[in-house]
């Protein structure tokens, strides 16, 4: 379920981030009537760094006139958001380019910018998208999977609508570029092609980099899925374990493996961690079981494993190697069984009894 960066950001913790810049790093200088009673958060993050690993929340705190936020770098373009920590609704994006001294004032509703004309441009469009946030917020309190379907989705969508209109209009403008990067989805697919190389190599060029990169990755992710049949040799990998030593599927040759693609922020594959010990317990002297932990960072893999008990094999597949695009992983959690011979002999999407039906079938 979608949540929009400010709610997220007031659900951080209050960190004072802020470091020594250099000499012709941008700055912004905030003023709002906010600050005379309310706690802001400063929240900042280079373009290219589109997972968020480096983010760093400033806070701003009540009666304070002027904030000033430094990037810590001349050489590329940030991403920072203000936001009231009292009405997480309430907010602003900003993208900071390099040696660009910006000024903000007024109200985190009605906000003013000096200094940035993209970032002046792309006020009215933020405020025009604020009744779409306050109705999706509205509806947290009340969710079910109709009203997610049939109310929330729709205004997410009229509101990324809004947003991909001026793209559409504005090929040229490098404010296009940092929107798709906000909207991303189908707009990508259909957007990107229309804007000009100028914008693809301007100050926003580690999006289109990123884009490109994703363009790839669905032509290869199409390409591997085709491979995904019964009876097709499974494809090797080696990927390192719990203790950083590299693992090599086919090194298990001779004995049934379930490849079980999983990630400890997955729901259902924690939940299906009971079943799958029984029936490793049950089967253990007839197969293997490898988790292939996908898209999760290794602290929080190990510490899943851990608080899980979870007995067998454990791997995890990473950027440079990624094996979940290799098995052309659509949904987690996906297990594959893999027969003696290394050949791909079942393949099971989402929870459920099927697998372990199957396993019955092949042990008892």
């Amino acid at each position: 379920m979608k949540k929009n960066v400010f709610t997220l950001l007031a659900g951080a913790a209050l960190l004072c981030a802020c470091q020594p810049a250099q000499k012709n790093a941008g700055t912004i200088d905030i003023k709002l009537d906010e600050m005379k009673s309310d706690t802001l958060v400063v929240g900042s993050y280079l373009i290219s760094d589109l997972n968020q690993n480096d983010l760093k929340k400033d806070t701003i705190l009540p009666g304070q006139t002027t904030y000033t936020y430094t990037a810590e770098t001349d050489s590329i373009a940030y991403k920072v958001f203000v936001l009231s920590t009292r009405e997480p609704n309430q907010g602003i994006v900003l993208a900071l380019l390099p040696g660009e001294q910006v000024e903000i004032t007024g109200s985190l509703k009605d906000w003013q910018v000096a200094g940035s004309p993209l970032n002046a441009t792309y006020a009215p469009i933020q405020k025009a998208c604020r009744p779409y946030i306050e109705k999706m917020d509205s509806l947290e309190e009340i969710m079910t999977d109709d009203i997610y379907r049939n109310v929330y989705l729709p205004t997410w969508h009229q509101m990324d609508s809004l947003q991909a209109d001026y793209v559409r209009q504005h090929p040229d403008d490098d404010l296009s570029l940092f929107i798709l990067g906000e909207i991303g989805g189908k707009w990508v697919e259909e957007l990107y092609p229309t804007l000009t190389e100028q914008v693809k190599n301007g100050p926003f060029a580690h999006i289109a980099q990123a884009f490109e990169k994703g363009f790839r990755r669905r032509k290869m992710f199409e390409e591997n899925k085709k491979k995904m049949v019964e009876g097709a040799v499974a494809p090797d990998f080696t990927l390192n374990d719990l203790q950083g030593k590299p693992l090599t599927l086919s090194s298990l040759r001779g004995q049934y493996v379930v490849l079980d693609f999983w990630a400890s922020w997955c729901g259902a594959c924690i939940q299906e961690i009971p079943d799958m010990k029984k029936y490793y317990e049950q089967h253990k002297d007839k197969m293997q079981i490898v988790g292939v932990d996908c898209h999760d960072k290794e602290k929080d893999w190990k510490a899943a494993v851990e608080k899980h008990e979870i007995p067998w094999l454990h791997v995890r597949s990473t950027d440079d190697s990624d094996v979940s695009l290799l098995y052309a992983i659509e949904a987690y959690p996906t297990k594959i069984v893999v027969d003696p011979e290394g050949k791909i002999a079942k393949i099971f999407v989402g929870e459920g009894p099927a697998l372990y039906e199957y396993l019955d079938t092949l042990f008892n």
